[in-house]
């Protein structure tokens, strides 16, 4: 795969994704029980913006710092916002989190967390990154073959009831990408029915993906719900129009959570035209 995600840190996918992201792990900590999370394409880790990917590209410019700006946002923008910046220096921006290193940040010690990465230097660049965070472990390989390696989660023995399995891969072979993904979760379900899965998608034009989120919702899940943010309207598959999270097994009340954010993107990161939307595909009987 040529796909790097250095080129993409901090842009307006991301921000989607590690709000949401980070809004299920802290519903997780609502109780003292620890809860297992499994990254199955998790990057690098930690993306510097002085990089010459970062730079070449200045998505981070229109994403991330741009929020960093606001004076005010809701709860669930601030909380991601202090997690990115809990990562740098005191007034200054460097790097950007990946989704395994904000994870990390947002566990406590009881809660465990397995990332795999194909890609050998990214994998290695892990292993660096938690060498010395017992709570992580970072296995190198297909994060979709290793499925049946990790769940269900266990403890010193002892299984783990709670948790998030975040699918995000890098959509090179669109209609192969979520044709491994449906397989994925419906693994997960079959080892783990209580998980709580979080599928990042792209969006260039939502028709093409429509398929895909009806495929996702017929698997054995109590609920489903996606949330989208485009930052430009849906007309051009050319370039990225904006993405969503597909949830399933949705903590209870989490549009309530996350809904806040979706006005504040779209308007500060949005162009016009910019439309955001949630929706429950399925919900609990």
């Amino acid at each position: 795969m040529n796909y790097r995600h250095a080129f993409h840190a901090g842009n307006h996918a991301d921000v989607l994704k590690h709000i949401v992201q980070l809004a299920l792990i802290d519903s997780f900590k609502r109780k003292d029980s620890p809860f297992f999370v499994l990254d199955t394409h998790g990057g690098a880790g930690r993306y510097l913006l002085a990089s010459e990917e970062s730079r070449k590209t200045l998505e981070v410019e229109s994403g991330v710092m741009r929020l960093m700006a606001q004076p005010k946002l809701p709860e669930v923008v601030e909380r991601y916002l202090k997690a990115v910046q809990a990562d740098n220096p005191v007034g200054a921006m460097i790097a950007y989190p990946g989704s395994p290193l904000l994870s990390a940040q947002a566990m406590r010690p009881q809660d465990r967390m397995a990332v795999c990465e194909l890609q050998e230097d990214e994998a290695a660049s892990l292993k660096t990154l938690f060498a010395h965070d017992s709570r992580v472990g970072v296995h190198p390989g297909d994060g979709y073959a290793l499925l049946r390696s990790l769940l269900p989660p266990k403890a010193n023995g002892a299984k783990i009831g709670r948790g998030l399995v975040l699918i995000d891969p890098p959509y090179e072979a669109q209609d192969a990408e979520y044709q491994a993904v449906l397989a994925a979760l419906a693994e997960t379900l079959a080892r783990w029915p209580q998980a709580t899965c979080a599928v990042w998608f792209p969006i260039k034009q939502r028709r093409t993906i429509l398929h895909f989120l009806r495929k996702a919702t017929a698997l054995p899940v109590k609920s489903a719900m996606t949330i989208e943010f485009l930052v430009r309207p849906d007309d051009s598959p050319l370039r990225l129009n904006g993405s969503g999270m597909l949830v399933l097994n949705a903590p209870w009340q989490f549009d309530r959570v996350v809904g806040p954010a979706l006005p504040a993107l779209r308007q500060h990161l949005g162009e016009p035209g910019a439309s955001t939307r949630l929706d429950w595909l399925k919900t609990a009987e």
